[in-house]
């Protein structure tokens, strides 16, 4: 499959996408500890995405879209499984036990999983001496993250919940880098509206059973759900999932991974801002130091790799210049 769909596609629409992945997803962060203070996780992700998923689906039907095709259902349940039953799975159970700040740096650490599980360009990208330090100094970064809340857990057991969730924040973000690969290398030409709707409604799915697994449905009453709670809920299925998930798989259509992952850089700062500003969140300098080294390498990765497609896309045309003087001068 090719990088980057062919055909026409609006600069306006690309720009706004980009503009809503970065900004709305960064402020889902926020919203998630907002709701889930009233709501269990798994629960709440279960209402989300369902939702979401039903909702779009509902939309696609009314627009005569072709909804089911057996091939493209089965790869949208894979990536589901991959985007959002993993990887948004993990921020939302480790965001009960971490601030929504440190959770959004941690999981901007998908761009740097991109780079390494993209099989198909690691003779590109691991023979590059820029890609290696970039991997080294995420690697460096990830470290000033864990570290204090490390010494905290190892001191003091009951503490114990904040490194697990910082270990589950992980297994998210790489199990994001290898959904958005696969959806990308796996999209097809049909709408991914319908795509979308199937990965949220088959991720809502699987959250009930997982939901009720961990026991979550024994002590949730509806009554005790706070009106900002139910807001924060409402915000996630509208802007969070119906627009933002929306826009993001459309994006790694038309727009090569590698820039889409760029969200990584933007998201954790919003999620910060809104952290300290709005929930009274704290970030020691420690952390973020983390941040900025993490920021660092993502960036020192993907340009690397965006500069070594722009380069591989200009040498086919150098060529075909190349041949045109070749032949003039004959």
């Amino acid at each position: 499959m090719s990088e980057v769909q062919r055909g026409p596609v609006s600069r306006t629409m690309v720009i706004v996408a980009f503009a809503i992945v970065y900004l709305v997803w960064g402020s889902t962060y926020f919203f998630i500890k907002i709701a889930i203070q009233d709501i269990p996780p798994m629960i709440m992700a279960a209402m989300r995405f369902f939702s979401a998923g039903l909702l779009l689906f509902l939309w696609c039907a009314l627009n005569g879209e072709k909804l089911f095709n057996k091939k493209n259902i089965s790869r949208a349940l894979i990536s589901g499984f991959l985007l959002l039953v993993i990887g948004n799975g993990a921020v939302v159970l480790s965001e009960k036990y971490l601030p929504s700040s440190l959770a959004a740096v941690i999981a901007s650490t998908s761009p740097f999983w991109v780079v390494i599980l993209d099989k198909r360009n690691h003779k590109v990208n691991l023979s590059s001496r820029k890609t290696v330090a970039g991997l080294i100094t995420g690697f460096i970064g990830v470290v000033f993250l864990f570290s204090e809340n490390a010494i905290k857990a190892l001191s003091n057991p009951g503490n114990g919940w904040e490194i697990i969730s910082l270990g589950i924040l992980v297994i998210g973000a790489v199990a994001w880098g290898g959904g958005s690969l696969y959806s990308k290398y796996n999209s097809t030409g049909d709408s991914q509206a319908v795509n979308a709707s199937w990965q949220m409604l088959s991720a809502g799915i699987m959250f009930i059973p997982i939901s009720m697994s961990s026991s979550e449905w024994k002590d949730f009453h509806w009554s005790s759900v706070s009106t900002n709670s139910w807001l924060a809920l409402t915000y996630l299925i509208t802007f969070g999932s119906l627009i933002g998930f929306s826009a993001y798989t459309w994006l790694l259509k038309v727009r090569p991974a590698v820039q889409v992952s760029t969200h990584g850089y933007v998201n954790p700062v919003v999620a910060v801002l809104l952290g300290t500003l709005l929930g009274h969140e704290h970030m020691t300098g420690l952390q973020l130091t983390g941040l900025v080294v993490i920021l660092t390498s993502v960036l020192l990765l993907n340009l690397e790799k965006y500069r070594s497609q722009q380069r591989r896309v200009a040498q086919p045309g150098q060529r075909v210049i190349k041949r045109k003087v070749l032949s003039r001068v004959l």
